[in-house]
């Protein structure tokens, strides 16, 4: 079991690594920061087509990242 899970988390840490990678960046540098905070305060944008895929899939990597590394530490 512990060699399935390990083999799962290596498979599932390459996906979140793309994933991340395939986003496109929210700002640019310190200045997009500043503005940024400000932009999301008064009107957050919906992301659409491919950019809402990529965030759901990082949200899904990312839970099955942290439940097999806990799986893989408690077989340990």
């Amino acid at each position: 079991m512990q060699t399935v899970a390990s083999i799962l988390l290596i498979i599932v840490s390459i996906l979140l690594i793309t994933v991340v990678l395939l986003q496109s960046g929210r700002s640019a540098g310190l200045s997009g920061a500043i503005s940024g905070g400000a932009e999301q305060m008064v009107g957050k944008q919906k992301a659409r087509g491919l950019e809402a895929v990529l965030s759901k899939a990082t949200i899904v990597l990312a839970v099955l990242f942290f439940l097999l590394t806990i799986a893989v530490a408690f077989y340990m």
